[in-house]
């Protein structure tokens, strides 16, 4: 008579269980995102409460319940099975944890500031049209020559309340010292304008070639004529998850003998952008470099 192999029961169960609530705790940051990005409730809601507010419960709950399955899968045997699902489940809630804590790691080493462009001496202007589409789609952040960081910046960044945006950007691009050691700037390189041999006919329309293939929507197409001495690209990013707008421009005019780009891009929500702006700059004006060989000076 052959014995009946012994099972896992409610070890099992827990084990089970907590799989799915660390499944569940990947559904509720997803759902907080896209929710946000389809109109189902503000950003404010998604981002602020959902993610940042709610989520550390959300990634705490998944890993405590992950840990307390996969010690007590070890208690006796058969212990494969519950032992496989909650270390599942344990690397899920992690990975939330994590991905949590560099979020918050992320917002604290950058600045508070959502506006960035290559010359704040000459500000990259955008077109009438294109303020009032922001305005049309209730954006909250102001478009300005010389804008100043909010005093309410000060709760989470002490001292940026008050501070000009031009002079917060400079110093995130360049390396600092703290307590006689060189600290890396927060920017991967400075935000810096570009010159070219070509005309500003055919530096556009190498850049408006980067902006669709990037997704962009362009707003103001540039003139591509072999006569055009100034044009101008506008355009509106979204990013995937939570669908936040950011318009950009594309100055591009004849300078000194040659082609001068500037590029601005600007947040439509939210203090910080965590450094999407600059990183967007960044690496349309160095496949802009490639494409066409830029330079630094004139």
């Amino acid at each position: 008579m052959s014995e009946t192999a012994p099972s896992a029961g409610w070890r099992l169960k827990l084990a089970g269980a907590a799989l799915v609530i660390s499944i569940l705790a990947v559904l509720w940051f997803a759902a907080a995102a896209l929710g946000s990005k389809y109109g189902l409730w503000g950003w404010q809601f998604g981002l602020g409460k959902m993610t940042i507010a709610w989520g550390r419960y959300v990634a705490f709950l998944s890993v405590g319940i992950a840990v307390i399955a996969f010690v007590i899968a070890f208690i006796k045997a058969p212990r494969v099975q519950p032992a496989i699902l909650s270390l599942a489940a344990l690397l899920i809630a992690l990975m939330l944890l994590f991905r949590l804590i560099g979020f918050g790691a992320q917002a604290a080493s950058l600045p508070p500031i959502h506006d960035i462009q290559t010359d704040w001496s000459d500000p990259v202007r955008f077109s009438e049209a294109l303020l009032a589409q922001r305005k049309t789609d209730a954006a909250m952040n102001p478009v300005q020559d010389e804008p100043v960081i909010p005093e309410a910046a000060n709760a989470r960044w002490p001292g940026m309340g008050g501070r000009l945006v031009s002079e917060v950007q400079e110093e995130a691009e360049n390396p600092k010292m703290v307590d006689g050691d060189e600290v890396a700037p927060a920017y991967r390189r400075p935000i810096e304008p570009l010159y070219f041999d070509q005309s500003p006919g055919e530096i556009a329309s190498y850049a408006t070639r980067i902006a669709e293939a990037r997704g962009w929507a362009i707003f103001t197409r540039p003139e591509t004529g072999e006569d055009v001495q100034q044009t101008m690209l506008e355009a509106t990013a979204t990013t995937g998850w939570f669908g936040f707008k950011d318009d950009i421009a594309v100055r591009i005019r004849a300078v000194d003998g040659a082609t001068r780009v500037d590029m601005r891009s600007v947040s439509r929500v939210g203090l910080s952008d965590l450094g999407a702006n600059a990183r967007r700059v960044s690496a349309f004006m160095d496949e802009l470099a490639d494409r066409a060989n830029g330079r630094l000076e004139p």
